[in-house]
């Protein structure tokens, strides 16, 4: 797996603040930082920022960084959440060694741990329910009411905690908490709950435990037992931090250093993985690794590379405030990977049938193209010309539009690698639609260009008809269609009714040159004039699938060339 760089350009704070306590010696020099998800839902774009800033912190400084599952609610945990994880994170570049871990390795030691802040008197046994202990807890200007179980002695709190393990309660009956400060600014100091009673069957425990642990409890000690030195959090954990720290301290264990930065948030976007799984289990999507999805899954299946990935969230860096990034950024970074790497190939999507009247009919050619004009080592390769080609129907007008250089009746046009072509006639059916074209071509123009060095102000893509494969191509836009998806008219409306009905269109009968029969599942190409492309796992020799990536337009260089100007 690869060394990851640094996020962005020079130092972040993060980076200044491990560098100090390497100069202080705190931790003894050590770097170690974790990779903490849920297990309730697939990785998303906004888990990529945080992938490369806990394994490329620990790269930088010789470290090390641990994945770390925190499977504290089973409810909503599945094993195919937490295989596609880890191929997520091995996709992306990353890798964690032996440091596979579980909070529900530490079950019994959290439990442990619970008991003695119960010994200290700073946990108790609540008999309140979830919405009264909501009440108790007061406002942001309000200071919260102490719950009439407060203060039970040890040996009660001890008891009805061992009695919670042993299941003698129901669900919901009973909470520990722990004991700090009701009245406390910070409203996760008030009393907040460490334990709850859950019969639910854990992936991995079984049905050994009917209490779990909430996230506040179980991570940061996680982060304690592992060893952790620097616990990179995103910015909503930051009023977490007081309460992270008092656990900490309470008990007298390693305490890590706890940083929070500011989340990726990305325009016409949502990360929120309860909203992501309404999609998907709702029906808008076909699953989390729909291409329209913000999941890494989805996004692989698209076309979307892992070095772009890395290279959007290295560029953007690392900030303590919250922004929207412009969806436009991450695309001109897979965009300017794939200009690098993707071969390019013709593909004709829309077919419109070209007859070339003074071509020899049982003629062909193999011409010479190049595979990518950025890469020369990539070479060339042979695609047939014959008397009848496809061409794309947008490339073709009766009457033009002002301004409009593709073929026309009587205009030349270049064919791409091949010769100058002069439509003389267009074949309509009993509905006025135009079905084929009847065309001549000069054969003295043969690779582009004219001896009498006459110009022609277009150049076209196209396909033989003979040797052109079908396929299917799937033209996925953006899931939704405002850059807020959140942003909504009525009271009654939520993200979904912002969901983009244009987001997906199917074409079929797309012809495409013969060297992509076998194109191979997660291939890259550049159909050219029309943007990037990939082979989906739908894909077979029977039927060919192709994913559109990203359009060749780049909105984002655009937007930095007039940045640049004012």
């Amino acid at each position: 797996m690869m060394n990851a760089k640094s996020v962005g350009s020079s130092a972040n704070f993060i980076e200044e603040i491990v560098e100090e306590h390497m100069r202080t010696g705190k931790y003894g020099g050590r770097v170690h930082t974790r990779f903490p998800p849920e297990p309730n839902g697939y990785l998303h774009i906004g888990h990529a920022k945080a992938i490369c800033i806990d394994f490329g912190i620990a790269s930088k400084y010789g470290g090390l960084c641990n994945l770390r599952f925190d499977d504290t609610n089973p409810t909503r945990e599945e094993q195919q959440f937490i295989d596609s994880i880890k191929e997520d994170i091995h996709w992306l570049g990353f890798d964690w060694g032996d440091r596979e871990c579980y909070a529900s390795d530490y079950y019994d030691k959290l439990y442990e741990w619970a008991v003695k802040l119960i010994e200290k008197g700073k946990a108790y046994v609540d008999d309140l329910s979830a919405e009264q202990i909501r009440e108790h807890r007061g406002t942001l200007t309000s200071p919260g009411t102490d719950s009439p179980h407060r203060n039970r002695s040890v040996g009660e709190n001890h008891e009805l905690f061992e009695k919670m393990r042993a299941g003698e309660f129901p669900n919901g009956g009973k909470v520990l908490r722990a004991k700090i400060d009701m009245s406390a600014g910070n409203m996760n100091m008030r009393d907040p709950v460490m334990y709850r009673i859950l019969r639910a069957t854990h992936h991995r425990t079984g049905d050994r435990w009917c209490i779990y642990p909430t996230y506040d409890w179980a991570h940061g000690q996680s982060d304690s037992i592992e060893g952790i030195t620097h616990s990179l959090c995103s910015l909503e954990f930051e009023d977490h931090r007081p309460l992270y720290d008092w656990f900490l301290e309470e008990l007298g264990v390693h305490h890590p250093q706890q940083i929070e930065f500011a989340r990726l948030n990305l325009s016409y976007t949502i990360t929120s993985t309860r909203k992501l799984r309404r999609l998907v289990e709702e029906k808008y999507v076909s699953g989390w690794d729909d291409p329209r999805m913000p999941t890494l899954s989805a996004m692989r299946r698209r076309g979307y590379t892992p070095e772009a990935i890395r290279n959007f969230c290295d560029e953007i860096g690392v900030a303590k405030t919250e922004s929207v990034i412009d969806i436009a950024k991450l695309e001109h970074y897979v965009r300017e990977d794939l200009n690098k790497r993707a071969p390019r190939v013709m593909a004709v999507l829309r077919p419109l049938k070209v007859i070339i009247d003074n071509y020899p009919e049982e003629k062909i050619e193999e011409l010479d193209a190049i595979n990518n004009p950025e890469d020369p080592e990539m070479g060339t390769r042979k695609i047939p010309f014959s008397r009848v080609l496809y061409i794309e129907q947008d490339d073709f007008k009766e009457d033009p539009p002002p301004k409009y250089y593709r073929l026309t009746p009587g205009r030349e046009v270049r064919l791409r690698y091949a010769y100058f072509l002069k439509c003389v006639d267009a074949i309509k059916d009993g509905a006025g639609r135009i079905i084929e074209l009847h065309c001549t071509y000069d054969p003295k123009t043969r690779g582009g260009d004219s001896p009498d060095g006459r110009k022609v102000k277009a150049t076209l893509h196209w396909v033989s008809a003979r040797h052109a494969v079908d396929a299917e191509v799937r033209l996925y836009d953006r899931l939704f269609s405002k850059p807020d998806p959140d942003e909504v008219e009525g009271e009654a409306e939520d993200f979904r009714s912002n969901v983009n009905s244009d987001s997906l269109q199917i074409l079929t009968g797309c012809k495409l040159e013969p060297g992509l029969s076998g194109a191979k599942s997660g291939d890259h190409y550049q159909f050219e004039r029309l943007g990037y492309f990939c082979t989906d796992p739908d894909s077979s020799a029977k039927k060919l699938v192709f994913n559109r990536t990203v359009q060749l337009r780049d909105t984002w260089a655009k937007i930095e060339k007039a940045q640049m100007r004012q």
